[in-house]
């Protein structure tokens, strides 16, 4: 039986503006099983990020809920959903999100302290940034990095715990094309490498197209759009 590694039920978002509401998200249904690639496309301000953000726990929805493999976030405090972001949940972010004053080592070892599996963290890393390219800039900082050597360095420590979930938001928005096809590349191999599950944003519909499902983000409302049928 396939687990569903997120659902989310009518899950929506508003704020207050100016004294009146402002419905970012409508209560919307989402549900993704484990090892399924989703992307959620749609014009800037049309709530993705919103989405990605209850998704993960770091915003609190207005109406609706979250499970996350199984855990219901809303029954978690602060501190509890930060904990099951450390222990299950990867991230890749379009600005990449680095420490600027921390090494790419010890970036990707980052999220294995924060949860408490210091033990080998050294040797986990170092592997995965060789398996993304990076053996030869292990003791780099982030300003001695191009943008790709960047974003890769933000796969590896997005994958180095081995998350059953990956949140990917614009992972590609600030590459050139070129490099932004060897980023996908990458990302699609750890995935099916760890055999994880993963939702991103984009833009890109070269990108999108390469996920399992595509759903759009429309004024708040989302959508699924159908698959396409082989000849």
């Amino acid at each position: 039986m396939t687990v569903d590694v997120i659902v989310a039920q009518d899950l929506g978002k508003t704020v207050s503006d100016v004294g009146d509401a402002l419905t970012i998200l409508h209560a919307g249904q989402l549900r993704v099983p484990a090892g399924q690639s989703v992307a959620i496309t749609g014009a800037n301000g049309s709530g993705k990020s919103t989405l990605l953000a209850l998704l993960a726990g770091m915003d609190r929805p207005s109406t609706g809920q979250v499970w996350i493999d199984g855990v219901d976030l809303d029954s978690l405090d602060e501190n509890g959903r930060a904990d099951l972001r450390a222990q299950k949940i990867g991230f890749v972010f379009q600005n990449f999100q680095l420490i600027d004053h921390y090494t790419a080592l010890e970036n990707v070892m980052l999220p294995l302290e924060i949860s408490g599996r210091a033990h080998g963290a050294v040797e986990a890393a170092t592997t995965l940034l060789h398996a993304v390219g990076l053996g030869q800039r292990l003791h780099h900082r982030p300003a001695l990095l191009s943008g790709g050597e960047q974003q890769r360095v933000a796969l590896a420590r997005a994958f180095v715990g081995r998350p059953r979930l990956v949140l990917a938001d614009e992972p590609t928005g600030n590459l050139d094309a070129a490099t932004g096809e060897r980023i996908m590349d990458l990302m699609f191999r750890l995935r099916a490498e760890m055999q994880a599950t993963l939702v991103l944003v984009t833009h890109d519909p070269t990108l999108a197209a390469r996920c399992d499902r595509v759903c759009t983000m429309h004024a708040g409302h989302l959508t699924e759009q159908p698959q396409a049928v082989a000849a």
